[in-house]
This record gives structure tokens, sequence and C-alpha cells, in this order.
């Protein structure tokens, strides 16, 4: 998840400087979204994981 949401924020950026505000702002919004999911995965996995037997 994490590489989907470095990968989109890349291409937002380049997108961003070449001009194109459409695709480029996609591509934020969906790297954004992929990190706040990361996130959410990321504690689930901290919290449960922790638990002893």
């Amino acid at each position: 998840m994490l590489r989907y949401s470095v990968a989109f924020l890349i291409i937002a950026l380049i997108a961003g400087v070449l001009g194109f505000g459409l695709i480029g702002g996609m591509a934020y919004s969906a790297a954004k979204i992929c990190f706040f999911i990361f996130l959410i995965l990321a504690v689930l996995s901290f919290v449960t994981g922790r638990r002893s037997p």
C-alpha cells in the first residue's frame, strides 16, 4: 500500500510540474487514500500483534 501511495504522489508531483492539473489532483487524491488505508492497516496490525497467548 505504501508503494502505491508513493507512486501516486510522484505521479502527482510530475503532473503538477508539467501543468496537468486534473491528472495531478486525481493522483494526489489516490495517494492520500492509499496512505490513510496503509496507516489504518498498520495500526490494526500493531494492536492485534501485541496480544499475548
